[in-house]
């Protein structure tokens, strides 16, 4: 194996300027190539689901009011700007240099905080399949680390991922060699994160038969059925735990308890209900599971600010700031 000098004598002069140019000048370079092709894709719009399975970009031009939502497992690399996400009682600000992994189904609240005309908030959002994160891991020699962390985390915007980035970007403008390349630069990607320290989540997560795994499972019976009446003991019977197991486990990974999950669940749901589908706070109340009316507009308030309609009312005035776009649902 050559050290670092015998290397550099091994690389071509020609080459040598390029090769062993400082670490941080080349993210700099790698950032503002991605800003342009985002840019360009892009074009005014807010929101973009590309042709790339999984990839969809983001564009903002004023910071936004906090919403909720759910984030799925992902990558986001923030190329300009900056954004905030509170999970549970922890906030996570990822920028230019360091970007937000997010290894399972989390409710959120969102806000873009650093945005304008001049310099747009942009983003790219990448779906993360646990099948081919499974797959990764039983092929390369990726070390296992402790699990007990959040189901999210900001890491360190290397050039090496912001390579990749730009790469599976290009192939926008190649349609034709999205079938065939997208999916191995999106197996890149995930390796790179695998291979760093944010990864450990991510590992422990898809590694069957880890208590995290067991916990993944409980939580996406929550997504699914979260205006179902919840038993824990029964939740943590059919993810194979002990409560007390699940309890911990379940608060290490979302920073919250499963009747809180749930509770941001419904809350987030008939929010929806009610600024889209122009539901009352009853129906929608009575729609995501709640019994008590007044049990509903305690809980919305304590989350949202302010009682259902009136908050409903606040969203949909002009001079309310618009609401953070959710790019990967």
């Amino acid at each position: 194996m050559y050290s670092g000098s015998e290397e550099t004598e091994a690389i071509p002069m020609k080459n040598r300027r390029e090769s062993t140019a400082p670490l941080p000048n080349r993210a700099r370079e790698l950032r503002s190539e991605l800003v342009r092709k985002i840019a360009s894709s892009i074009g005014s719009a807010e929101k973009q689901v590309t042709d790339i399975p999984g990839l969809t970009l983001t564009r903002r031009t004023s910071p936004t009011a906090p919403a909720s939502g759910t984030y799925e497992p992902s990558l986001a690399v923030v190329v300009q700007g900056r954004k905030r996400v509170n999970l549970g009682g922890t906030a996570f600000i990822f920028d230019e240099s360091r970007f937000l992994l997010t290894s399972l189904d989390l409710p959120i609240v969102g806000q873009v905080i650093e945005a304008s005309e001049q310099a747009p908030f942009l983003c790219l959002m990448l779906k993360l399949e646990m099948t081919v994160v499974r797959e990764l891991l039983s092929r390369e020699e990726i070390p296992q680390m402790p699990s007990d962390s959040p189901a999210m985390a900001t890491g360190k915007t290397t050039p090496e991922l912001l390579n990749a980035c730009c790469r599976l970007m290009d192939l926008l403008k190649n349609p034709q060699d999205i079938p065939f390349l997208a999916s191995l630069i999106q197996r890149e990607i995930i390796y790179r994160i695998l291979k760093g320290p944010e990864g450990a989540r991510l590992r422990a997560i898809a590694t069957l038969g880890d208590q995290s795994q067991r916990t993944a499972k409980a939580i996406a019976w929550l997504r699914a059925n979260y205006s179902k009446p919840l038993r824990v003991e029964e939740l943590a019977q059919s993810a194979g735990m002990g409560v007390s197991t699940l309890h911990h486990h379940f608060r290490a990974l979302t920073a919250m308890s499963p009747l809180q999950y749930q509770k941001q669940l419904r809350l987030q749901a008939a929010r929806g209900r009610m600024l889209l589908d122009g539901l009352d706070a009853a129906s929608a109340a009575f729609e995501v599971g709640y019994e008590s009316a007044s049990q509903f507009n305690r809980e919305y308030s304590r989350l949202f600010g302010q009682p259902p309609m009136r908050d409903i009312r606040t969203l949909r005035a002009p001079s309310t700031p618009p609401l953070e776009s959710f790019s990967n649902r």
